[in-house]
């Protein structure tokens, strides 16, 4: 299964939440962000290539429809509901990642 993570700036959520799984057998792991201030920018090559998407935020996933309708046509998404307020790899945050992705694995 690929699995992409994705958030504003690729600075703290999704590479906390692609460090967390990025070991796991049967997994593809890649993340990125939104912001054109990205360190890894989504990108249309990205969505292709994910089985599912889990975003930090709702905005995320608007902002991946309106910048990829195609690509995001029938890819599975999954809303963390995770604010921007936490550092990487930040203990409580590294749990909400595992209480909300886990299931989905």
């Amino acid at each position: 299964m690929n699995i992409l993570f994705i958030c504003s700036r690729n600075k703290w959520r999704s590479p906390t939440a692609e460090t967390i799984y990025k070991n796991k057998q049967n997994h593809q792991v890649k993340s990125a962000g939104t912001e054109p201030s990205s360190k890894n920018k989504v990108s249309a090559k990205l969505i292709i290539w994910a089985d599912i998407i889990f975003v930090m935020e709702k905005k995320h996933r608007q902002r991946l429809q309106d910048r990829f309708p195609n690509e995001m046509t029938d890819k599975e998404v999954v809303i963390l509901e995770i604010e921007d307020e936490y550092q990487y790899m930040d203990e409580e945050l590294v749990e909400m990642i595992k209480l909300s992705v886990d299931p989905y694995l």
